[in-house]
């Protein structure tokens, strides 16, 4: 692993899961990944629990495990409580909280939110500028902890090297590491999203990866993306076999392996994997299967 002051270890656990039960049940869920094997989970933002809230009542209530946000939304705080919120985190549990950001969708940001998303990178670049700036008088750190960036493009997978530790890229097929990889060197931090479909029925497990797939591939952010690759636009909208097939692995458990190990090939330094079930329920179930797959 590049030179990272936050040890995620090399196999993570990207889920939104932990919203669906009540965080007494989310605590225990993530202690029991730990255990598994598991050192860090990434956890979303959307229209859900505040990351950073429930950050912090998962590291009060475990000893070992990491999170990260996969992403914290830059929409939906200023620069200052941003950097201060990290701040907090880092004076509380160092080491244990990576903060990643992102900006987010049109529809999350200006429908819901109600902000303008006309130029997203600039914003981005100017967002990081006044974290950076940020005043904070209250015991922690003066530098801000280590940050990556949701990012998928060049331009801001260049300032994911430049301005931060690294990227985060999520919906990403190895080829995008590889891409990824080119673009920012061998320096920056490279930490994509893996889903997985633990099912060797090619109709079944294609069907429970397109239940989770249509709502992405309908985002211009990661269909623009995957035609940047090389994908036909029919064939993302319509959620051709070989779509599902390169963003989600499915199959045995050596195939599952394979893919993951296709991204540390092509140059991540950490992979996190996120479990699609028909059932949230269901998650837990198939981190079990994996941890000896995937830890060892």
């Amino acid at each position: 692993m590049a030179n990272a002051s936050v040890d995620l270890g090399r196999i993570g656990l990207w889920t939104g899961v932990l919203d669906s039960m009540p965080s007494s049940a989310a605590n225990e869920l993530c202690a029991e990944a730990a255990e598994l094997g598991f050192q860090t989970i990434w956890i979303p933002e959307a229209v859900g629990r505040d990351p950073f809230v429930t950050a912090m009542r998962v590291l009060e209530n475990t000893t070992n495990v990491k999170i990260a946000t996969g992403i914290a939304n830059i929409y939906a705080r200023d620069a200052m409580t941003m950097a201060n919120a990290q701040r907090s985190i880092e004076e509380a549990h160092p080491g244990r909280f990576l903060l990643g950001l992102g900006v987010s969708h049109l529809h999350l940001v200006e429908w819901v939110r109600k902000h303008d998303y006309s130029k997203p990178l600039t914003y981005m670049r100017e967002y990081l500028e006044l974290m950076h700036k940020a005043r904070f008088m209250a015991v922690g750190p003066n530098d801000l902890p280590e940050i990556v960036l949701a990012a998928l493009g060049p331009k801001m997978l260049e300032l994911a090297a430049s301005e931060t530790a690294g990227a985060h890229p999520y919906f990403v097929p190895p080829e995008h590491t590889e891409f990824a990889r080119e673009v920012m060197g061998p320096d920056a931090l490279l930490y994509p999203e893996q889903m997985v479909v633990i099912e060797e029925d090619p109709d079944t497990a294609r069907s429970i990866a397109r239940q989770h797939m249509k709502t992405y591939v309908a985002l211009p952010n990661y269909a623009n993306n995957l035609m940047r690759l090389g994908y036909d636009a029919g064939d993302i909208e319509n959620l051709s076999d070989n779509v599902v097939d390169a963003v989600v692995v499915w199959g045995t458990m050596d195939s599952i392996r394979s893919r993951v190990q296709a991204h540390f090939d092509a140059g991540a330094d950490h992979v996190c994997v996120q479990v699609l079930t028909e059932e949230p329920k269901q998650v837990p179930d198939g981190w079990r299967t994996l941890a000896p797959v995937l830890i060892g």
